[in-house]
Formats: C-alpha cells, structure tokens, sequence
C-alpha cells in the first residue's frame, strides 16, 4: 500500500472524485439526500469541513439558495472545481488544515462534514469537535456524515495498523496523510459528548456510512 500525504492525494483525484463518491462509496449518494434534508430550516450561514468540490452544497443549495457558505479544504485543486461548480453562491473558501483554521465563536446555525472526518485519530477529532462546538451559535448543530467502524474491536485494529505504518515508513504523527481510521459509532458519541454537545446521536445508516447529528444547548 502506497502512503501519500492528504493534499496529494486528492489532488491526484479531482476529476475522478465526484462519480466515485456518487457511484462507488457505498452509501454517499442517500447520504447526500440526508444531510440535506437535516440542515435546520432557519440555516443562514453554514460551516463546511473538507468541502471537497462541494457534492454535498448541491441539494443544500436547492433547498437554501441564498445560503452563506464558509467551506474548509486541504487541497486548492478540490475548492478551484467546487468554485466552478457554484459560481453564483455565496460562498468563502479557505485552503487550509481545519484543525488549524480559526472558525470564530457562535458565527454558524449549521457545521456539515461528508466522508472526511475517519482520517484522523480520536484525539484530534476531540480537539476540532470543540472547535466546531464553540463556533456554532445557541440551538446550532453539528452534521457529519462518515465512514464508520463495525465495532470497537476493528477500530482498534485500524488505528494500530495505522501507528505501525507511519513507523515503518517513518512518518510524523502531525503529517495529514490518506489513511482510513475510522471510529466506531460509540466512540463518535462519546467524543461529540466530550466536546461539550447537548445531544448526540447516529439517525441513519447504510453499510459503513452514518450520519450523526450533535446539538449545542
């Protein structure tokens, strides 16, 4: 298995990125359709995290087309289509490490992530969850929809397999690189509830693709 860090990798993918996410990634074409329906209606302005060319903005801009979009992404290649795909939105791009990006404080009634999140471990998960939290308004949400674990015990080995390639190839724990980590659904309530969420909670799934929802007071 070839390692490569995480903005060329996706990079290397953009043309292709759209119809394997539609098509090939079990899950992401209803996930899209479901994440969608579960933006509060009141929704103005909206935190995207790994934003990629924008798949998931497509059904939410039919449902919010004078939405305010902030959308964060590792690689410029992936903002420069998803500018191209919504040239007439409202729309600010930040080509950036999210767990780096300075989000603000209460400032945002939605933050969404799609298929991004199961890179990286929990710990630093934990670290941006309270990040997200802190820049969303009172009665705001937080939706990620992402590649689970089946279990805690698969978990575990993932991360372990993980760890022990970046030793043997020597690579830094603080080098974003494509790796799938994924926790499993108890571990992402645990860590929503750590991060200072009200409620938390998995409303749908397909094979290994959830959707959780977590609540600001």
């Amino acid at each position: 298995m070839t390692i490569e860090k995480m903005d060329d990798f996706f990079a290397k993918r953009v043309d292709a990125y759209e119809s394997h996410m539609l098509n090939r990634v079990e899950g992401c074409r209803e996930g899209y359709e479901k994440i969608a329906e579960l933006v509060p209606s009141d929704c103005k302005n909206l935190l995207d995290l790994g934003c990629g060319t924008g798949l998931e903005l497509k059904l939410i801009f039919e449902k919010f087309p004078n939405l305010h979009v902030v959308g964060v992404d590792y690689t410029q290649a992936m903002l420069n289509k998803l500018r191209k795909n919504y040239p007439q939105k409202n729309i600010d791009l930040i080509c950036g490490d999210y767990f780096k990006v300075d989000f603000g404080k209460e400032k945002y009634d939605c933050a969404i992530s799609f298929q991004t999140m199961h890179h990286f471990s929990s710990e630093s998960k934990l670290a941006l969850y309270k990040k997200i939290h802190e820049s969303l308004k009172p009665s705001a949400c937080y939706i990620e929809c992402d590649y689970i674990a089946e279990d805690l015990k698969e978990e575990k080995f993932l991360f372990a397999e993980a760890e022990k390639m970046r030793k043997e190839e020597n690579i830094s724990s603080d080098m974003l690189i494509h790796l799938d980590t994924p926790c499993c659904v108890e571990t992402q309530l645990r860590l929503f509830s750590a991060a200072g969420f009200a409620m938390q909670e998995k409303l749908w799934q397909s094979w290994h693709t959830a959707i959780f929802k977590a609540d600001v007071l």
